[in-house]
Order: C-alpha cells, then structure tokens, then sequence
C-alpha cells in the first residue's frame, strides 16, 4: 500500500478486534481500484467509546468508522443522524460526520445477511427462524429478517430482557410474528442463525445444541473466522447445512462503500463480487 499525506484514514471499530476480517478485504480492494483509502482496526473499550469518537472526527482526514462488538448500540447517543434500519434495531455499524460536524450511522448487516441468504439459495418465507444473539450484529439481522418476512422469527439472547424488547419493537413495525425464545433450543426450526460471539475462542461452548437440529434444518454462523467454526464442523459431522458469515460481509460492502462515498468501486463490486469473494477465502 502507498500512503501519503493524501490518504483518506477509515478505522474499524470494536473491542477485541483480533478477529475482524475488514482490514484484509477493503486494503487491497483499494489499492487495486487506486482509491487512495486505507482501513485500520481500532480497539477501544466501551467506558471509552465517547472520549474516543468526539476527538476521532477532528482530524480531517478520517473518513469514518466501520463499527463491530460490542459498539453497534452503545454508538447511538452520539449520533445526529441514524438510517431508518439502524433506528429500529437501535445499533449501526457505519458512521460518517457531515459537513456540519454532525454525525450520522447506517446499519448493514442485516442488509448484508438477507442477500447472504439469497446467495446460499436458503428462503424465509413461511419458514420458521431462531436467532441466537441479539446484540449489535443479530438485532440488526433480527431487523432485517422481519422486514423481508418469515413465517416466525424467534429470539433468543443471554439477557432475556433484550429479546424482549427487541421482540416489541419489531412487532411494532412489521408484520411477522417475532417472539422472544426462553430458550435456544435449534428443535422445530428451518434455519438456526449464531450472532453470538461463542466460537472466538477455543474454549467457547456451542451456541446451542447440533445434535437437537431438524435434519433439514439449514445453519448461519455469522463469526468472520478463516478456518470452520466449531459451530460450522460441528454441523457437518451431522449433516447438517451450515454456512459461514462471510458472504454476510460481502453482500453489505457496496452499502459501506457507497455511504463512504466510494459510489464507483461499490458498482465494481455489487456487478462483480468475485474478487472480494477471492480476498476472503484467500485469509
């Protein structure tokens, strides 16, 4: 990468960042369009996150924050603006600042997750949906699934009470019939989705039980992880189909890069998501 004194600075967001796969997909992808552009992670602790992003927007030549765990949500209060989406699940994984200094957040991921499922041939419609996770990442996919429609969207969380609050807001808003799960039982459902961070670390339980999967059940582990998750070998051993996070991230990149203003290189992509498809096998 050549960086200069030109250079426009994005920074990705979260606390850990070990694991985000971003910085390895989007720096090549702009050297080889010659955009002059280039993505760094950032690790900062939650009681930081305020100091952090009032100060980050002073230097000029940062053009934004791509935003992971566990800042989605806890962003919100900082922000002038925030897209419908992003309003709704209450949490964004973009921010950029406006000319006026104010700041505005976008929500993708359940952009990116939905045409996943199109792209993996796995349909919603009348279909039953248990989502294990509803922090950041799975209130977002929880938004979007409700918005595009499923016979039933169950949601099941460590923190029972945001479940359930997610479960009211979109009952609110959309017509499928979302619950809160007591329990993250995979039994009965069409497809199991894991927006949990379980599977980060090696020690880390399932998120849920394999073996009580229906044997026509399909599976979305949504951990941007270069090797198999124990969650994704766990459900080949039992036959299972389980697909990984990856094409989740690919579907939303031209949503990041148009909203960066990048509008050129999202086209590229959104015509042609092979090379980046390439970029993420290849880590």
């Amino acid at each position: 990468m050549n960086i200069s004194g030109n250079t426009r600075v994005f920074l990705i967001l979260g606390d850990p960042v070990a694991q985000v796969r971003a910085p390895e997909v989007f720096n090549p992808l702009f050297a080889r369009h010659g955009v002059d552009a280039v993505l760094v992670p950032v690790q900062v602790a939650l009681a930081r996150l305020a100091g952090f992003v009032q100060h980050v927007f002073d230097a000029d030549n940062v053009g934004g924050l791509w935003v992971t765990i566990p800042h989605k949500s806890a962003l919100l209060p900082l922000l002038g603006h925030v897209d419908p989406l992003g309003r709704l699940a209450g949490a964004v994984n973009a921010v950029r600042r406006h000319d006026d200094g104010t700041l505005e957040g976008a929500l993708f991921d359940g952009i990116g997750f939905v045409k996943g499922l199109d792209g993996f041939g796995i349909p919603t419609a009348g279909r039953r949906v248990l989502l294990v996770g509803v922090g950041g990442g799975g209130v977002a996919i929880a938004a979007s699934l409700a918005q595009r429609g499923c016979g039933e969207l169950a949601l099941f969380d460590a923190a029972p009470d945001r479940g359930r609050q997610v479960a009211a807001r979109l009952n609110a808003s959309f017509s499928t019939r979302v619950s809160a799960a007591a329990s993250a039982d995979p039994a009965g459902f069409d497809l199991v989705i894991n927006a949990t961070p379980l599977g980060l670390k090696p020690t880390d339980p399932l998120p849920f039980d394999v073996d009580r999967l229906d044997p026509g059940a399909a599976v979305v582990d949504i951990l941007m992880k270069s090797r198999p998750t124990p969650l994704l070998r766990a459900c080949e051993a039992r036959g299972i189909r389980a697909f990984p996070g990856f094409e989740m991230m690919l579907r939303q990149m031209p949503e990041y890069l148009a909203f960066f203003g990048m509008p050129e290189l999202a086209r590229a992509v959104q015509e042609d998501a092979s090379e980046v498809r390439a970029l993420l096998q290849a880590g």
